[in-house]
């Protein structure tokens, strides 16, 4: 199978994943409203999560499938590919990367008048804290299957008829896009051209998906554990100032 072909039918998967979340998420919403004693907040929150979840699972092993119809689809870049454990390495140092890149796109947009803060992160860390098993959709399936629609489908394909910095800034717009905060559009571009270069410069999809990875992983925890933070801080404050 051509590559263009398979990426045509990566993309098309994956938008089945995003608009067929809905009609299934509708029907566990259904169930949870009906079939339990959850509040109605409550049923949508664990409808979402399960729908994501179901709809995640179904489309990561035939996403996978698709680039195994033709051996050159990850031949993008000329070029030594990095070894398994450079590959690590630098999935590991592109997450700093990623996030030091967020923080200064966080600056320029305070800087541009943008409120601060994600509501897409913060909704998903609300669902996550009742209902667990959308975790497994932001920290594993999210990286696996963004990586390879954006960086590889995307970003690659563009790649090929352009330069580096075309297709990073392109598939960074798109990638911002699909997350339904253009207001956060640096906040988002930044660290999808960090996972660019990862890509570019190992060649191999994995550091990027290690990166996006452990960014995920971080911030979840971090939300999670939000009020736990708030409240070591304070008691922070308050020894700083009964010593002072």
């Amino acid at each position: 199978m051509k590559n263009w072909k398979i990426s045509l039918s990566i993309i098309l998967l994956y938008m089945a994943m995003q608009f067929g979340s809905i009609p299934v998420a509708k029907g566990f919403i259904y169930y949870f409203q009906n079939g339990t004693d959850l509040e109605p907040d409550s049923a949508r929150f664990f409808g979402f999560a399960w729908a994501l979840f179901i709809t995640n699972l179904i489309a990561a092993p035939l996403i996978l499938f698709m680039t195994t119809r033709n051996k050159r689809f990850w031949d993008i870049f000329k070029g030594k590919k990095a070894t398994p454990w450079m590959t690590v390495a630098w999935g590991v140092l592109g997450f700093f990367m990623a996030m030091a890149g967020q923080m200064i796109a966080g600056i320029i947009e305070i800087a541009l008048g943008i409120t601060p803060g994600s509501d897409n992160t913060a909704l998903l860390s609300d669902i996550a804290k009742m209902s667990p098993i959308i975790i497994f959709s932001i920290v594993i399936f999210a990286p696996l299957l963004e990586e390879i629609v954006f960086r590889r489908v995307l970003f690659g394909s563009i790649y090929t008829k352009t330069n580096f910095w075309v297709a990073a800034i392109v598939s960074g717009i798109v990638f911002a896009a699909v997350h339904g905060e253009l207001e956060h559009l640096l906040t988002y571009m930044a660290p999808g051209v960090v996972f660019a270069f990862l890509y570019y410069h190992t060649k191999r999809i994995w550091a990027p998906i290690i990166s996006h990875f452990l960014m995920n992983g971080f911030v979840m925890i971090v939300q999670l554990n939000m009020e736990k933070l708030e409240q070591w801080q304070n008691m922070k404050q308050a020894f700083i100032v009964f010593f002072n």
